[in-house]
Protein backbone atom coordinates (compact mmCIF):
# COMPACT_ATOMS: atom_id res chain seq x y z
CA UNK A 1 0.00 0.00 0.00
CA UNK A 2 1.39 3.19 -1.48
CA UNK A 3 1.10 6.89 0.66
CA UNK A 4 -1.96 8.06 -1.73
CA UNK A 5 -3.54 5.18 -0.59
CA UNK A 6 -2.53 5.07 2.52
CA UNK A 7 -3.93 8.32 2.96
CA UNK A 8 -7.11 7.53 1.69
CA UNK A 9 -7.58 4.46 3.45
CA UNK A 10 -7.15 6.51 7.23
CA UNK A 11 -9.58 9.37 5.87
CA UNK A 12 -12.22 6.68 4.70
CA UNK A 13 -11.81 5.22 8.63
CA UNK A 14 -12.13 8.81 10.09
CA UNK A 15 -15.26 9.41 8.03
CA UNK A 16 -16.57 5.81 9.31
CA UNK A 17 -15.70 6.75 12.83
CA UNK A 18 -17.14 9.83 12.96
CA UNK A 19 -20.28 8.31 11.40
CA UNK A 20 -20.37 6.42 14.80
CA UNK A 21 -19.29 3.26 13.15
CA UNK A 22 -15.88 2.03 15.61
CA UNK A 23 -16.03 -1.30 14.62
CA UNK A 24 -15.82 -0.67 10.38
CA UNK A 25 -13.08 1.94 11.22
CA UNK A 26 -10.71 -0.09 13.64
CA UNK A 27 -10.51 -2.90 10.91
CA UNK A 28 -10.07 -0.26 7.99
CA UNK A 29 -6.88 1.04 10.12
CA UNK A 30 -6.26 -2.07 11.16
CA UNK A 31 -5.89 -3.14 7.41
CA UNK A 32 -3.66 0.04 7.08
CA UNK A 33 -1.53 -0.54 9.97
CA UNK A 34 -0.92 -4.44 8.26
CA UNK A 35 -0.03 -3.36 4.39
CA UNK A 36 1.03 0.30 4.22
CA UNK A 37 4.77 0.66 3.66
CA UNK A 38 4.62 4.46 4.47
CA UNK A 39 6.09 5.03 7.95
CA UNK A 40 4.80 8.45 8.45
CA UNK A 41 1.36 6.69 7.13
CA UNK A 42 1.45 4.03 9.36
CA UNK A 43 2.45 6.69 12.55
CA UNK A 44 -0.83 9.00 11.82
CA UNK A 45 -3.21 5.84 11.61
CA UNK A 46 -1.89 4.60 15.11
CA UNK A 47 -2.38 7.63 16.35
CA UNK A 48 -5.92 7.58 14.79
CA UNK A 49 -6.26 3.84 16.90
CA UNK A 50 -4.59 5.15 20.24
CA UNK A 51 -7.97 7.59 20.05
CA UNK A 52 -10.16 5.45 19.25
CA UNK A 53 -9.17 2.62 22.06
CA UNK A 54 -9.08 5.47 24.36
CA UNK A 55 -12.78 6.81 23.91
CA UNK A 56 -13.97 3.11 24.31
CA UNK A 57 -11.76 2.01 27.69
CA UNK A 58 -9.34 -0.39 26.15
CA UNK A 59 -6.62 1.19 27.82
CA UNK A 60 -4.48 -1.60 27.40
CA UNK A 61 -4.69 -2.10 23.51
CA UNK A 62 -4.29 1.98 23.41
CA UNK A 63 -0.97 1.05 25.35
CA UNK A 64 -0.15 -1.30 22.99
CA UNK A 65 -0.45 0.90 20.45
CA UNK A 66 1.53 4.08 21.64
CA UNK A 67 4.71 1.45 22.44
CA UNK A 68 4.01 0.30 18.81
CA UNK A 69 3.87 4.62 17.46
CA UNK A 70 7.15 5.14 19.83
CA UNK A 71 9.21 2.68 17.69
CA UNK A 72 7.51 4.18 14.19
CA UNK A 73 8.40 7.76 15.40
CA UNK A 74 12.30 6.44 16.24
CA UNK A 75 12.23 4.93 12.33
CA UNK A 76 11.10 7.99 11.42
CA UNK A 77 13.65 9.78 13.36
CA UNK A 78 11.70 13.28 13.41
CA UNK A 79 11.40 15.00 16.83
CA UNK A 80 7.91 16.05 16.44
CA UNK A 81 6.95 12.66 16.17
CA UNK A 82 8.66 11.28 19.02
CA UNK A 83 6.85 13.64 21.20
CA UNK A 84 3.91 13.15 20.10
CA UNK A 85 4.20 9.18 20.68
CA UNK A 86 5.75 10.23 24.15
CA UNK A 87 2.62 12.29 24.71
CA UNK A 88 0.38 9.29 23.51
CA UNK A 89 2.35 6.51 26.18
CA UNK A 90 1.78 9.38 28.71
CA UNK A 91 -2.03 9.11 28.10
CA UNK A 92 -2.40 5.43 28.23
CA UNK A 93 -0.48 5.31 31.55
CA UNK A 94 -2.40 7.96 32.88
CA UNK A 95 -6.02 6.29 31.92
CA UNK A 96 -4.62 3.08 33.46
CA UNK A 97 -3.83 4.58 36.61
CA UNK A 98 0.11 4.57 36.13
CA UNK A 99 0.38 8.22 37.82
CA UNK A 100 4.30 8.17 38.13
CA UNK A 101 4.90 6.61 34.40
CA UNK A 102 2.64 9.18 33.87
CA UNK A 103 4.49 11.69 35.14
CA UNK A 104 8.16 10.68 33.47
CA UNK A 105 6.80 10.72 30.73
CA UNK A 106 5.30 14.10 30.40
CA UNK A 107 8.97 15.06 31.34
CA UNK A 108 10.19 13.08 28.68
CA UNK A 109 8.06 14.98 26.32
CA UNK A 110 8.53 18.39 28.19
CA UNK A 111 12.79 18.17 27.55
CA UNK A 112 12.15 18.03 23.39
CA UNK A 113 12.01 21.66 23.44
CA UNK A 114 12.37 23.49 19.72
CA UNK A 115 10.29 22.01 17.84
CA UNK A 116 7.31 23.45 16.20
CA UNK A 117 4.84 20.50 17.32
CA UNK A 118 6.14 19.99 21.24
CA UNK A 119 4.93 24.06 21.71
CA UNK A 120 1.94 23.14 20.08
CA UNK A 121 1.74 19.61 22.46
CA UNK A 122 2.67 21.48 25.61
CA UNK A 123 -0.40 22.27 27.06
CA UNK A 124 -1.70 19.28 26.66
CA UNK A 125 1.37 17.46 28.40
CA UNK A 126 0.78 19.89 31.04
CA UNK A 127 -2.88 18.67 31.34
CA UNK A 128 -2.12 14.99 31.66
CA UNK A 129 0.95 15.46 34.08
CA UNK A 130 -1.28 17.63 35.85
CA UNK A 131 -4.02 14.60 36.16
CA UNK A 132 -1.24 12.41 37.58
CA UNK A 133 -0.22 14.46 40.16
CA UNK A 134 -3.92 14.75 41.32
CA UNK A 135 -3.88 11.18 40.91
CA UNK A 136 -1.60 10.69 43.59
CA UNK A 137 -3.38 13.70 45.87
CA UNK A 138 -0.03 16.27 45.12
CA UNK A 139 -2.63 18.86 44.96
CA UNK A 140 0.02 22.36 44.35
CA UNK A 141 1.84 20.28 41.50
CA UNK A 142 -1.73 19.25 39.96
CA UNK A 143 -3.06 23.01 40.02
CA UNK A 144 0.58 24.44 38.57
CA UNK A 145 0.15 22.11 35.77
CA UNK A 146 -3.57 22.80 35.32
CA UNK A 147 -2.50 26.66 35.60
CA UNK A 148 0.35 26.05 32.80
CA UNK A 149 -1.92 23.98 30.32
CA UNK A 150 -4.38 26.94 30.46
CA UNK A 151 -1.78 29.42 29.63
CA UNK A 152 -1.15 27.09 27.00
CA UNK A 153 -4.58 26.84 25.65
CA UNK A 154 -4.90 30.89 25.88
CA UNK A 155 -1.84 31.40 23.83
CA UNK A 156 -2.48 29.14 21.36
CA UNK A 157 -6.31 30.18 21.63
CA UNK A 158 -7.29 26.41 21.43
CA UNK A 159 -10.33 26.43 23.06
CA UNK A 160 -10.77 22.42 22.95
CA UNK A 161 -7.68 22.58 25.37
CA UNK A 162 -9.66 24.75 27.63
CA UNK A 163 -12.19 22.48 27.57
CA UNK A 164 -10.60 19.76 29.04
CA UNK A 165 -8.29 21.85 31.24
CA UNK A 166 -11.58 23.56 32.76
CA UNK A 167 -13.16 19.60 33.62
CA UNK A 168 -9.60 18.94 35.10
CA UNK A 169 -9.89 21.75 37.33
CA UNK A 170 -13.37 21.18 38.47
CA UNK A 171 -12.43 17.57 39.58
CA UNK A 172 -9.85 19.45 41.36
CA UNK A 173 -11.59 21.88 43.23
CA UNK A 174 -14.39 19.04 43.68
CA UNK A 175 -11.60 16.71 45.50
CA UNK A 176 -10.11 19.55 47.61
CA UNK A 177 -14.30 20.64 48.20
CA UNK A 178 -14.60 24.38 46.87
CA UNK A 179 -17.71 23.31 45.06
CA UNK A 180 -18.51 26.59 43.78
CA UNK A 181 -15.36 26.62 41.96
CA UNK A 182 -15.70 22.65 40.66
CA UNK A 183 -19.15 23.94 39.27
CA UNK A 184 -17.76 27.32 37.74
CA UNK A 185 -14.89 25.25 35.39
CA UNK A 186 -17.21 22.49 33.88
CA UNK A 187 -20.12 25.42 33.42
CA UNK A 188 -17.25 27.72 31.63
CA UNK A 189 -16.14 24.22 29.61
CA UNK A 190 -20.09 24.15 28.73
CA UNK A 191 -20.32 27.55 27.76
CA UNK A 192 -17.30 26.80 25.48
CA UNK A 193 -18.83 23.81 23.72
CA UNK A 194 -21.66 26.51 23.45
CA UNK A 195 -19.45 28.90 21.71
CA UNK A 196 -17.27 27.24 19.72
CA UNK A 197 -18.11 23.50 19.43
CA UNK A 198 -20.32 23.31 16.78
CA UNK A 199 -17.61 20.58 14.99
CA UNK A 200 -16.20 19.22 17.52
CA UNK A 201 -16.61 15.58 18.97
CA UNK A 202 -20.08 15.42 21.50
CA UNK A 203 -17.66 13.90 23.97
CA UNK A 204 -16.54 17.74 25.14
CA UNK A 205 -20.64 17.90 25.73
CA UNK A 206 -20.86 14.68 27.21
CA UNK A 207 -18.03 15.53 29.60
CA UNK A 208 -18.52 19.14 31.04
CA UNK A 209 -22.26 17.85 31.67
CA UNK A 210 -20.92 14.68 33.40
CA UNK A 211 -18.59 17.53 35.57
CA UNK A 212 -21.39 19.60 36.13
CA UNK A 213 -23.22 16.88 37.73
CA UNK A 214 -21.09 16.04 40.19
CA UNK A 215 -20.91 19.49 41.35
CA UNK A 216 -24.72 19.60 41.54
CA UNK A 217 -24.75 16.86 43.60
CA UNK A 218 -22.01 17.80 46.05
CA UNK A 219 -24.18 21.19 46.34
CA UNK A 220 -27.35 18.97 47.22
CA UNK A 221 -28.73 20.31 43.90
CA UNK A 222 -29.60 16.96 42.97
CA UNK A 223 -32.24 17.33 39.90
CA UNK A 224 -29.82 19.67 38.22
CA UNK A 225 -27.26 16.91 38.83
CA UNK A 226 -29.73 13.89 37.55
CA UNK A 227 -30.50 16.51 34.40
CA UNK A 228 -26.94 16.84 33.65
CA UNK A 229 -25.53 13.26 34.20
CA UNK A 230 -28.65 12.08 32.00
CA UNK A 231 -27.25 14.27 29.49
CA UNK A 232 -23.89 13.10 29.88
CA UNK A 233 -25.14 9.06 29.39
CA UNK A 234 -26.90 9.71 26.80
CA UNK A 235 -24.36 10.70 24.90
CA UNK A 236 -21.75 7.89 26.32
CA UNK A 237 -23.94 5.35 25.06
CA UNK A 238 -24.77 7.18 21.47
CA UNK A 239 -20.72 6.93 20.83
CA UNK A 240 -20.43 3.38 23.06
CA UNK A 241 -18.04 5.52 25.33
CA UNK A 242 -17.57 2.90 28.43
CA UNK A 243 -15.36 5.03 30.67
CA UNK A 244 -17.79 7.85 30.22
CA UNK A 245 -20.38 5.32 31.09
CA UNK A 246 -18.82 4.07 34.34
CA UNK A 247 -18.28 7.40 36.08
CA UNK A 248 -22.06 8.45 35.07
CA UNK A 249 -23.39 5.28 36.82
CA UNK A 250 -20.90 6.42 39.78
CA UNK A 251 -22.90 9.84 39.50
CA UNK A 252 -26.17 8.12 39.78
CA UNK A 253 -25.38 6.34 42.74
CA UNK A 254 -24.17 9.25 44.43
CA UNK A 255 -27.00 11.00 43.66
CA UNK A 256 -29.55 8.29 44.62
CA UNK A 257 -27.14 7.68 48.14
CA UNK A 258 -27.97 11.77 48.74
CA UNK A 259 -31.44 10.72 48.42
CA UNK A 260 -31.40 8.17 51.06
CA UNK A 261 -32.11 5.49 48.55
CA UNK A 262 -29.78 3.19 49.15
CA UNK A 263 -32.15 0.27 47.27
CA UNK A 264 -31.68 2.26 44.15
CA UNK A 265 -27.93 3.20 44.81
CA UNK A 266 -26.31 -0.31 45.18
CA UNK A 267 -27.43 -1.77 41.80
CA UNK A 268 -25.80 1.78 40.24
CA UNK A 269 -22.67 0.98 42.15
CA UNK A 270 -22.38 -2.74 41.16
CA UNK A 271 -22.72 -1.22 37.13
CA UNK A 272 -20.63 1.38 37.50
CA UNK A 273 -18.01 -1.16 39.17
CA UNK A 274 -18.64 -3.60 36.76
CA UNK A 275 -16.78 -1.56 33.44
CA UNK A 276 -14.42 -0.18 35.67
CA UNK A 277 -12.96 -3.51 36.29
CA UNK A 278 -13.24 -4.04 32.97
CA UNK A 279 -11.55 -1.24 31.86
CA UNK A 280 -8.91 -0.75 34.28
CA UNK A 281 -9.72 2.16 35.97
CA UNK A 282 -8.54 1.48 39.57
CA UNK A 283 -8.96 5.02 40.75
CA UNK A 284 -12.54 5.43 39.87
CA UNK A 285 -13.04 1.92 41.52
CA UNK A 286 -11.78 3.31 45.28
CA UNK A 287 -14.75 5.95 44.49
CA UNK A 288 -17.18 3.76 43.75
CA UNK A 289 -16.32 1.67 46.89
CA UNK A 290 -16.27 4.73 49.31
CA UNK A 291 -19.98 4.94 47.81
CA UNK A 292 -20.82 1.66 48.31
CA UNK A 293 -19.43 2.01 52.04
CA UNK A 294 -21.66 5.49 52.67
CA UNK A 295 -24.57 2.80 51.82
CA UNK A 296 -23.67 0.51 53.94
CA UNK A 297 -22.91 2.54 57.03
CA UNK A 298 -26.73 4.46 56.10
CA UNK A 299 -28.12 0.82 56.67
CA UNK A 300 -25.89 0.66 59.91
CA UNK A 301 -24.16 -2.38 58.52
CA UNK A 302 -20.41 -1.54 59.59
CA UNK A 303 -18.83 -4.65 59.07
CA UNK A 304 -20.15 -5.04 55.77
CA UNK A 305 -18.57 -1.56 55.42
CA UNK A 306 -15.46 -2.40 56.86
CA UNK A 307 -15.27 -5.00 53.69
CA UNK A 308 -15.43 -2.69 51.32
CA UNK A 309 -13.03 0.21 52.54
CA UNK A 310 -10.23 -2.81 52.98
CA UNK A 311 -10.74 -3.32 49.54
CA UNK A 312 -10.43 0.38 48.90
CA UNK A 313 -7.47 1.09 51.46
CA UNK A 314 -5.52 -1.84 48.71
CA UNK A 315 -6.67 -0.27 45.68
CA UNK A 316 -5.49 3.31 46.39
CA UNK A 317 -2.27 2.08 48.26
CA UNK A 318 -1.46 0.49 45.04
CA UNK A 319 -2.30 3.73 43.60
CA UNK A 320 -0.23 5.81 45.54
CA UNK A 321 -3.81 7.83 45.67
CA UNK A 322 -3.63 9.61 49.61
CA UNK A 323 -6.59 11.49 49.45
CA UNK A 324 -8.35 8.17 48.95
CA UNK A 325 -6.75 6.86 52.00
CA UNK A 326 -7.26 9.92 53.90
CA UNK A 327 -11.42 9.39 53.23
CA UNK A 328 -10.97 5.90 54.24
CA UNK A 329 -9.13 6.79 57.36
CA UNK A 330 -12.01 9.14 58.25
CA UNK A 331 -14.73 6.35 57.77
CA UNK A 332 -13.14 4.01 59.65
CA UNK A 333 -13.00 6.99 62.16
CA UNK A 334 -16.66 7.15 62.05
CA UNK A 335 -17.20 3.58 62.35
CA UNK A 336 -15.22 2.51 65.22
CA UNK A 337 -16.70 5.31 67.25
CA UNK A 338 -19.71 3.99 66.93
CA UNK A 339 -18.65 0.52 67.72
CA UNK A 340 -16.64 1.84 70.69
CA UNK A 341 -13.08 0.16 69.44
CA UNK A 342 -11.01 2.79 71.18
CA UNK A 343 -7.70 1.41 69.97
CA UNK A 344 -8.70 1.06 66.31
CA UNK A 345 -10.23 4.96 66.28
CA UNK A 346 -7.59 5.87 68.02
CA UNK A 347 -5.26 4.01 64.94
CA UNK A 348 -6.90 5.73 62.54
CA UNK A 349 -7.47 9.07 63.53
CA UNK A 350 -3.41 9.08 63.79
CA UNK A 351 -3.42 7.70 60.41
CA UNK A 352 -5.52 10.40 58.64
CA UNK A 353 -3.73 13.76 60.53
CA UNK A 354 -0.74 11.81 59.01
CA UNK A 355 -2.47 12.32 55.29
CA UNK A 356 -3.54 15.74 55.95
CA UNK A 357 0.15 16.66 57.46
CA UNK A 358 1.41 14.55 54.06
CA UNK A 359 -0.63 16.23 51.52
CA UNK A 360 -0.53 20.13 53.28
CA UNK A 361 -4.12 19.87 53.33
CA UNK A 362 -4.40 22.71 55.58
CA UNK A 363 -4.48 26.51 55.27
CA UNK A 364 -1.33 28.00 56.26
CA UNK A 365 -2.90 31.03 57.94
CA UNK A 366 -5.68 29.55 60.24
CA UNK A 367 -4.51 26.30 60.71
CA UNK A 368 -7.90 24.27 59.79
CA UNK A 369 -7.91 21.36 57.32
CA UNK A 370 -8.83 21.79 54.29
CA UNK A 371 -11.09 19.46 51.98
CA UNK A 372 -12.83 18.50 55.31
CA UNK A 373 -16.26 20.33 54.39
CA UNK A 374 -17.07 22.93 51.23
CA UNK A 375 -15.16 25.81 51.44
CA UNK A 376 -14.02 28.72 49.18
CA UNK A 377 -10.22 28.74 48.40
CA UNK A 378 -7.65 30.70 46.88
CA UNK A 379 -4.87 29.86 45.34
CA UNK A 380 -1.41 32.71 45.22
CA UNK A 381 0.93 32.51 42.45
CA UNK A 382 2.79 29.48 43.70
CA UNK A 383 -0.47 27.36 43.69
CA UNK A 384 -0.84 27.09 47.11
CA UNK A 385 -3.92 27.08 48.28
CA UNK A 386 -5.66 28.68 51.59
CA UNK A 387 -9.16 29.20 52.68
CA UNK A 388 -9.99 32.87 51.13
CA UNK A 389 -11.76 34.37 54.15
CA UNK A 390 -8.21 33.79 55.49
CA UNK A 391 -6.67 35.86 52.66
CA UNK A 392 -8.83 38.37 52.72
CA UNK A 393 -8.72 38.96 56.80
CA UNK A 394 -4.94 38.75 56.78
CA UNK A 395 -3.64 39.61 53.37
CA UNK A 396 -0.34 38.44 52.66
CA UNK A 397 3.32 39.43 51.58
CA UNK A 398 4.29 35.76 49.97
CA UNK A 399 3.19 32.77 50.43
CA UNK A 400 3.60 31.31 54.33
CA UNK A 401 3.90 27.91 53.35
CA UNK A 402 6.69 28.87 50.93
CA UNK A 403 8.50 30.79 53.63
CA UNK A 404 7.94 27.70 56.38
CA UNK A 405 9.51 25.09 53.39
CA UNK A 406 12.54 27.91 53.04
CA UNK A 407 13.71 27.55 56.72
CA UNK A 408 13.44 23.57 56.77
CA UNK A 409 16.51 21.25 56.43
CA UNK A 410 17.94 20.62 53.22
CA UNK A 411 16.17 24.32 51.75
CA UNK A 412 18.55 26.47 52.65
Amino acid sequence: MGQDQTKQQIEKGLHLYQSNQTEKALRVWMRVLEKSADPAGRFRVLGCLITAHAEMGRYKDMLKFAVVQIDTARELEDPDFLTESYLNLARSNEKLCEFQKTISYCKTCLNMQGTTVSMQLNGQVSLSMGNAFLGLSIFQKALECFEKALRYAHNNDDKMLECRVCCSLGNFYTQIKDYEKALFFPCKAAELVSDYGKGWSLKYRAMSQYHMAVAYQKLGRLADAMDCCEESMKIALQHGDRPLQALCLLCFADIHRSRRDVQTAFPRYDSSMSIMTEIGNRLGLVQVLLGVTKCWMIQKELDKALESIEKAQELAEGLGNKLGLLKLHCLCERIYRTKEQQQELRDHVVKFHECVEEMELYCGMCGESIGEKNNQLQALPCSHFFHLKCLQTNGTRGCPNCRRLSVKPGYV
